[in-house]
């Protein structure tokens, strides 16, 4: 390869601070990262976080991707009108309707794409199997990994075919979890045929339908062999998502600045060698330059070899190909008739006293 820093770079989807384009971030798109993930921080109107993408996008002077976690519920980075106030998936998961959930993703594709997002990472396919987690919840469909599966395939058709990229969460489940990967490294100590049975259920049916992403656990799994978070389990990536499961689009890590995570740097290099062909790292740019040096020194090394990164780069520009567009100006098609006639379209509302009592004004929960 030419250039092995821009590479590496390329396997780096950063988040930042602030509403503008600033030297920290501006430098790393510079340095040939993938792309950027927008959180509340960042976003303002829905003209200015529009402008911020276009900003973004014109700096690269390249197809950038531009992503965001847009679930519905507490998980939603984009408020207040002209965004629809979409309630938790829990609500479609009541409603059992295939249908619904394919026109929230539209609805949701719609809206990103007016205002310059490429990438949701969404849906949660975790199955709510454990009403003590503390993390999934009312994130997810329901408790049933049939009912999951086929309303999470759906949302994502929905998204994709409206031109956004999907993004299936957290494999290979992160549902029945006592803890909070963003505070600590939790443990499922299921064995394989409760795993089979339950939490791969949605990622199966999410391969077989050839959608665009997946988004890695932070738990660690024993049945699968390895002493690691599945982010950094070959085990996990590879033998199992890849070559057992047959999913073969981009695999991109959870935020590697999680609390589950001691050491981002080893963390990344462990990744992209476990078959992770992205790496999330949100909050702060010093960290961002030590993973991408730290994969510079790996890759000068033999550590992750060049086959490796040619395979990255293969899902990659297939996933920029069909979703990374340039930079528009599309927030005026918010609050459009057609936009109107979406929302009109949706029949959803508070089914169950959990959906009852989401507040859709409340701040966005934790990211990923």
């Amino acid at each position: 390869m030419t250039d092995l820093r821009q590479a590496c770079a390329r396997l780096l989807l950063v988040g930042f601070q602030g509403r503008e384009v600033d030297g920290d971030v501006g430098g790393l798109v510079d340095a040939g990262v993938l792309g950027a993930i927008l959180f509340g921080r960042n976003v303002g109107t829905a003209a200015e976080t529009s402008l911020l993408v276009r900003q973004l996008k014109s700096r690269a002077g390249r197809p950038l991707a531009v992503a965001v976690d847009q679930e519905g519920g507490r998980v939603a980075r984009l408020r207040g009108a002209p965004y629809t106030p979409l309630p938790p998936m829990r609500a479609i998961g009541q409603r059992a309707d295939a249908e619904t959930a394919r026109k929230v993703g539209r609805l949701l594709a719609f809206e990103l794409r007016a205002t310059g997002f490429d990438w949701d990472f969404a849906p949660v396919l975790d199955v709510d199997s454990n009403p003590a987690n503390p993390v999934i919840g009312d994130r997810s469909f329901g408790a049933n990994p049939a009912e999951v599966a086929r309303l999470g395939v759906a949302l994502a058709e929905g998204m994709e075919r409206g031109g956004v990229a999907s993004c299936g969460k957290h494999f290979p489940g992160h549902g029945d979890t006592l803890q909070d990967s963003h505070l600590t490294l939790p443990v499922l100590e299921h064995g394989l045929a409760r795993l089979e049975a339950v939490e791969l259920v949605p990622f199966r049916a999410y391969a077989r339908a050839a959608l665009a992403s997946v988004m890695t656990a932070h738990v660690r799994f024993p049945a699968l062999g390895e002493d690691v978070a599945a982010t950094m389990s070959r085990a996990s990536i590879t033998e199992l998502l890849r070559e057992r499961i047959g999913f073969d689009g981009v695999v991109v890590s959870d935020d590697l600045e999680m609390k589950a995570i001691s050491d981002p740097t080893a963390a990344a290099v462990d990744a992209v060698r476990a078959g992770v062909d992205v790496l999330l790292v949100c909050h702060h740019a010093a960290v961002q330059h030590r993973v991408l040096d730290a994969l510079v020194a790996a890759a000068r090394k033999g550590i992750v070899t060049e086959e490796r990164l040619r395979e990255a780069h293969a899902r990659i520009d297939a996933l920029v190909g069909r979703f990374v567009r340039p930079a528009e100006d599309r927030v005026g098609e918010l609050g459009s008739s057609e936009h109107r006639r979406m929302i009109e379209d949706l029949p959803l509302g508070p089914t169950s006293p959990a959906v009852a009592g989401w507040d859709p004004t409340a701040r966005p929960g934790a990211p990923g």
